[in-house]
């Protein structure tokens, strides 16, 4: 507890023995005389009731002074001071300790809300170690961090910025980003991302983004906007908040003239309209409510999942139609070449090599796969290339001279064609000019290449890229990409959880698209489809589902952001999708795990219910006993109740969300 909290905690205890003392003097036989003079009583009274209601009375003053009147304090200062004006000095100070003890428990329920949430803010390192070229090693701030900086990591410090491995081995622990217990090895050539702890292992890094483009600043500034964002239950509580505390005000007016001008006896219509006035607090709705959300929020980073506001948890329950991209997000986006099919008259070696420059200029996971697969270099006359990596072949494509084992061509033109392959124009070793097509059968058709055969039915799930020189056809390459090892049990654990229908939208062809829909019980599949085509898919999907539950969408690359950006709910892979997905996503999966998909919808159902509950229990009471305070049957006490006792149990219920633990998935 903070030092503010503890000495609440004080007055509380202190103004609580008090009145318990009082209560119990006035039903010892000497006592009762002493207590019958007014005066007395109310002065004995007062003394618990300043101690624990003063800061209570001085917020209502502040609040009178800033023309803010009617809250909550402003409302339990006139209920207490109308209890004292009818006599009922033990009854004005209960109901300020007992909202006292409320206001207390709030607070500790909202700061035990915000631990999950603040842990998470703690993954910011304070400090990198950045290795200059004369060996020396300087400490700096993480963001004066430059992209290709060399930074060590001891034992037990956090990854300062996003990098790759380049020397050194150990186990780093990534539970802070991604809700995984188990430590992961990583070794030269690993990438890392900025938040997690280093094990027992010294690692050097080469650092490939700056701080603030890094995974842990992203996460820090989703974190921080989250609260922003509140889904619709809340600001109708905040709005019913603004309308329903003037009107019971009103009515309490109303409740303590109209009828004693009436009926008479006004000190009784009083006392009823201060009753009335307790019981219509509105704390238990106010508080309880966000506190659900806010313990959602924290639930689903426990489970490795960034929920960017409440708005999305609420509509992340309402999903019944989810859609979702194949290659990374269903798959593992790891490609390698398994098959390399030749038409007659070439030779396996002429297809791949021209296919790899062809590729050459191109970051597409499948490009990447075929220059792997071919080991391609760059050649030049004053640099020794020969062990130079495909990533570091320039931008500029003019007379781009390049080398595929014994064979070397000159790359002089490379053209996009966008979602179906790409067209170059390469010289080969003697100097002759060819225009080469690597890409879809669509691609081939529409540049009129003849001569390829049938794709062979042993294929698969495989991607299948087509080579072409000119109007010939060289040959056909099969390229895997495996199924993640959840996938299958991820969709049918969201299915559980009131998704009615899997879609899968992919720019893959149509054999790879039903393959991977058959293996993974998908029941749409729709293939070949740009990435413009993709959005237009879903807002079909959207306007017929009009009325109806919300659409999700799931993705990872930068092809995906504009999906992502329309989906009622954009779903992106933090582990390894790209950052423009990550950004116009409003849910992040930090470590790609799908079975977190179902963990987040059980989380915020959870949490959309409790708050649901929250709100018809509480207006449930205090509306029955609002009447019967009216009617004169329900007393201070029964107001307590509904004021205090109401916002206790909504907060006890609402805090079960802080007990969702992580849940473990194998």
């Amino acid at each position: 507890m903070s030092k503010k909290q503890k000495k609440e905690l004080r007055l509380i205890i202190i103004a609580g023995v008090l009145f318990i003392v009082l209560e119990i003097l006035t039903v010892v036989p000497i006592c009762p005389q002493v207590f019958n003079n007014k005066w007395i009583s109310m002065g004995l009274f007062t003394v618990p009731y300043l101690i624990v209601g003063l800061n209570v009375i001085k917020k209502s003053i502040k609040g009178i002074y800033n023309k803010q009147l009617l809250d909550e304090s402003f409302l339990m200062v006139i209920a207490t001071v109308g209890a004292y004006i009818t006599g009922e000095y033990a009854e004005a100070c209960a109901v300020m300790l007992f909202y006292q003890v409320g206001e207390f428990f709030q607070q500790y329920a909202v700061k035990k809300s915000r631990k999950s949430i603040k842990d998470l803010m703690d993954i910011a390192p304070e400090s990198a170690f950045v290795e200059r070229k004369d060996g020396s090693v300087e400490e700096v701030f993480p963001d004066e961090v430059e992209i290709d900086d060399i930074i060590v990591v001891k034992p037990g410090e956090k990854i300062p910025v996003d990098g790759t491995v380049i020397s050194g081995e150990s186990m780093i622990n990534t539970a802070a980003l991604t809700g995984e217990s188990v430590p992961r090895s990583v070794h030269p050539g690993c990438d890392i991302i900025s938040g997690c702890v280093n094990g027992e292992g010294l690692i050097r890094l080469k650092a490939a983004k700056k701080y603030e483009d890094s995974t842990v600043a992203r996460i820090l500034e989703l974190v921080e906007n989250a609260s922003e964002k509140k889904a619709v239950t809340e600001n109708f509580i905040t709005r019913f908040a603004i309308y329903y505390t003037p009107i019971v005000v009103i009515c309490a007016l109303l409740l303590a003239v109209v009828p004693s001008t009436v009926l008479g006896n006004p000190l009784s219509w009083i006392y009823r309209a201060c009753t009335f006035l307790v019981i219509s607090c509105p704390c238990a709705l106010v508080i309880s409510v966000p506190l659900s959300f806010f313990g959602g929020i924290g639930a689903a980073s426990r489970n490795g999942v960034l929920v960017k506001g409440s708005n999305y948890l609420e509509l992340l329950a309402d999903i019944e139609v989810l859609v979702t991209d194949k290659t990374g997000t269903l798959t593992k986006g790891v490609f390698e070449v398994n098959k390399v099919e030749v038409m007659p008259g070439y030779t396996e070696d002429e297809v791949i090599s021209v296919a790899a420059v062809a590729e050459s200029m191109s970051t597409h996971p499948i490009a990447v796969s075929i220059r792997n697969y071919w080991n391609l270099q760059l050649v030049s006359d004053d640099v020794d290339n020969k062990n130079k990596e495909n990533s570091a072949i320039p931008g500029n494509t003019a007379n781009l001279k390049l080398k595929s084992d014994n064979l070397i061509y000159t790359l002089k033109d490379i053209q996009n064609i966008t979602g179906k392959g790409l067209k170059a124009t390469i010289l080969d070793a003697d100097q002759s000019e060819h225009t080469v097509y690597v890409g879809k059968r669509q691609l081939m058709i529409e540049k009129a290449v003849k001569g390829f055969s049938d794709v062979s039915s042993e294929a698969g799930g495989s991607t299948v890229v087509y080579v072409a020189k000119g109007n010939k056809a060289l040959g056909i390459i099969y390229i895997s990409d495996t199924i993640k090892g959840e996938a299958a049990k991820a969709l049918e654990s969201v299915r559980k959880e009131g998704v009615k229908s899997v879609v899968l939208l992919t720019g893959d062809d149509k054999r790879v698209g039903d393959y991977t829909a058959s293996v993974l019980g998908i029941d749409i599949v729709e293939s070949e489809l740009l990435p413009e085509e993709k959005v237009a898919k879903l807002e079909e999907m959207i306007n017929a589902n009009t009325g109806k539950g919300k659409i999700g969408y799931i993705g990872d690359g930068i092809n995906d952001a504009p999906v992502l950006t329309r989906a009622d709910v954009g779903i992106a892979m933090g582990g390894i999708g790209s950052d423009a997905a990550i950004e116009a996503a409003d849910v992040v999966v930090m470590d790609d795990n799908l079975m977190h998909l179902g963990s987040v919808m059980r989380i915020a159902r959870k949490t959309t219910r409790i708050a649901k509950q929250n709100i018809i229990f509480a207006l449930a009471v205090k509306v029955g006993v609002l009447i019967l305070g009216a009617l004169g049957i329900a007393n201070m006490w029964a107001a307590v109740f509904a004021d205090v006792g109401v916002a206790v149990i909504c907060i006890l219920n609402a805090m079960r969300m802080l007990k969702n633990q992580k849940e473990k998935h194998q």
